[in-house]
């Protein structure tokens, strides 16, 4: 009998090729894999709670996994084992035993990610943030993302021939932040298209810089063309921090 498991982890996204394994780079996914089966002395599958790029870093990142091993709870001495045998770049926070039907993909009701901008030369935090001194329009920026809201159909920012069904997304939250010399994009949805965030912030700082305006922004969405809006920004500085589910675990 198998009984299924969910992981809390963090990653620092530099160190690897996204999470979702692929031929011929290192991916989180990957890495997990190979040290839950060489531990647990059977193969062993994660599921994520979804993609990130090459480069995104993630915390309180949600997966699941299945084990003929019955008790394997943060206080079995498989967390401690674990989080030795994995390279730095991971922890693992905790495990829980859940439901079999428990999915942490197709269960998670929202995700949440945040886009840090160094807005000042910063010797001590350029590697997980984009660090633009350009002058920026960030009224103008902050009513653009605001328009998020009107839309649900974000073909315009995903990458073209995804394998996903419906590129529609419900946008919960999106707004800028400053604190001190940096610039905080944080955006919610219930789900994400492949390099959406990305693509947004890339789009988002074209308006503050002046090269569209927030209707050409409008414009761009309805477009539904990817070739229309702007280019995606780095991964660096990326995070996905939250992933909400129905159930408590």
């Amino acid at each position: 009998m198998n009984y299924r498991y969910f992981i809390k982890l963090d990653y620092n996204g530099s160190a690897f090729h996204g999470w979702q394994i692929q031929p011929n780079a290192i991916t989180v996914q990957e890495t997990l894999e190979f040290a839950l089966s060489k531990l647990l002395k059977e193969e062993i599958k994660i599921v994520g709670c979804g993609r990130t790029d090459t480069g995104v870093h993630a915390k309180n990142f949600i997966a699941h996994f299945d084990s003929t091993t019955k008790h394997l709870e943060s206080n079995n001495p498989l967390l401690y084992k674990l989080n030795k045998f994995i390279p730095k770049q991971i922890v693992v926070h905790s495990i829980h035993k859940v439901p079999n039907d428990a999915h942490s993909r197709f269960d998670a009701t929202s995700r949440t990610y945040k886009y840090f901008i160094n807005r000042k030369k910063d010797v001590f935090n350029f590697e997980n943030c984009y660090n633009l001194t350009l002058p920026l329009n960030i009224l103008e920026m902050k009513k653009a993302a605001e328009k998020l809201f009107s839309y649900i159909d974000f073909t315009s920012f995903s990458k073209i021939n995804t394998d996903t069904k419906t590129n529609n997304c419900t946008i919960m939250q999106a707004l800028f932040e400053e604190i001190d010399d940096q610039l905080i994009f944080t955006i919610k949805a219930d789900r994400f298209l492949r390099n959406m965030v990305r693509a947004i912030v890339g789009t988002l700082l074209d308006v503050g810089k002046g090269k569209i305006s927030v209707d050409d922004f409008c414009k761009i969405i309805e477009s539904k063309d990817r070739c229309k809006a702007g280019a995606s920004a780095p991964g660096n500085a990326l995070f996905l921090i939250k992933v909400t589910y129905p159930f408590e675990f």
